[in-house]
């Protein structure tokens, strides 16, 4: 989910509680607070823990709420971790250091050092495309005793990991699509839910877009995902911050405003989203059987 800011940049909090409570009402089956479209690493320290605060109250125990846990290192990651857990958060989506570039032994003992230190359970994030760093079956197979790190969310665009996650690892690790212009293809290939940008958007439709796969309804799954197509493509571009909270701005979900050092899309590229996100919402495919999990 985005977190909301005013135009002043100051966060809005009443703004990011409305925000999450009609994803909930929409029938999102989980939030992640304070994600990449969350703007994770444009707060500082105070402001993650208050924006996760407000979020875990906003929810109130109708979905769980994981909470990005995104730091130059592992001594502010396990502070931020430690916190996470104290404001009500069920779980962190733990990504590698930033900036830092570690090895395989490094970023082994970065998500061990975080796992000893906090009892929430930890979906890994993998997205070499972003962070320059994977998390290769090496390292997941250093981890396999580390027993609150459950999941990866798998946003590398090579689906063929899926399968080579399962069968390296079998159940051990729960897989989750982490990339929203191949999620279909991870949910066929053995992952167990979708981590999506563009749900900010149009949640109902992505909900519809998981349950219609999970009763077998492989049409109207694959009718929705090729209308879905231009929009989720967003998410795998460096501006997808930027889009995905104008798209919802276009939807009258949210504010395009973001934090620095992000500015909002201008010109013919605000234009095109723009445009995108308005057929999108013209040629919406007949919902069904949707409920919330």
């Amino acid at each position: 989910m985005t977190t909301q800011v005013r135009e002043d940049l100051s966060i809005d909090l009443a703004d990011t509680q409305r925000v999450v409570d009609d994803l909930v009402n929409d029938g999102v089956t989980g939030v992640i607070a304070l994600g990449t479209v969350g703007e994770n690493n444009s707060l500082d320290y105070d402001e993650k823990v208050t924006v996760l605060t407000a979020i875990v109250e906003a929810v109130a125990g109708r979905v769980p709420v994981i909470t990005g846990c995104s730091e130059y290192d592992t001594r502010r990651a396990v502070r931020y971790a430690q916190a996470a857990e104290k404001a009500g958060a069920d779980g962190l989506m733990l990504l590698p250091p930033m900036v830092y570039v570690p090895k395989a032994h490094e970023l082994v003992n970065h998500f061990k050092g975080v796992a000893d230190q906090t009892g929430l359970p930890i979906m890994l994030y993998n997205n070499p495309p972003a962070y320059r760093t994977v998390i290769d079956q090496t390292v997941l197979e250093a981890l396999i005793d580390v027993k609150n790190i459950v999941a990866v969310k798998e946003s590398a665009p090579d689906t063929r990991r899926f399968t080579d996650f399962r069968n390296a690892f079998g159940d051990r690790y729960v897989l989750f699509a982490g990339l929203d212009d191949v999620a279909l293809e991870g949910l066929y290939l053995g992952a167990q839910g979708w981590v999506s940008g563009l749900t900010n958007a149009f949640p109902k439709e992505s909900v519809e877009l998981v349950a219609a796969f999970e009763r077998g309804d492989h049409a109207k799954a694959m009718e929705i995902y090729r209308w879905f197509m231009p929009l989720l493509h967003l998410d795998a571009e460096h501006d997808l911050v930027q889009s995905i909270k104008l798209a919802e701005q276009v939807m009258g979900r949210g504010s395009e405003r973001v934090l620095p050092p992000r500015y909002v899309l201008e010109g013919e590229r605000r234009a095109e989203v723009i445009a995108m996100v308005e057929k999108a919402a013209a040629t919406r495919p007949t919902l069904g059987q949707a409920k919330a999990a």
